[in-house]
């Protein structure tokens, strides 16, 4: 699941190019209601579709990940344990890996 859809700033972007959410499911080859799930964070992102958000946005694609809440961090909880934090830290960690597994195997598929 997505940490956190920056919704305003997609839809800004977007609003620049005289574009809307539906353009975003074209270039990334989904229907709307998988955007809809995206932009209130219902589902995470691929690889390939953060590229393609990144094409028709002429955005870096370390902006649209992070703008896309694939690499958001959570501040900590007031008196959480030293244990409970790495767990946390390693939960990310796993997350991030498997993006970046998704993400390789995309390049590969294009290669």
């Amino acid at each position: 699941m997505s940490l956190f859809f920056d919704a305003d700033w997609f839809d800004a972007r977007l609003a620049e190019r005289w574009l809307d959410r539906s353009a975003l499911a074209v270039c990334a080859g989904v229907d709307k209601d998988e955007i809809d799930r995206l932009f209130t964070n219902r589902r995470t992102p691929t690889a390939e579709e953060l590229k393609a958000f990144s094409t028709l946005l002429s955005c870096d694609l370390i902006e649209i990940t992070l703008r896309a809440g694939v690499a958001v961090r959570a501040a900590p909880e007031e008196g959480a344990t030293a244990s409970a934090r790495i767990e946390d830290i390693e939960a990310r960690l796993d997350a991030m890996d498997a993006w970046l597994e998704e993400f390789e195997a995309a390049a590969r598929k294009r290669a």
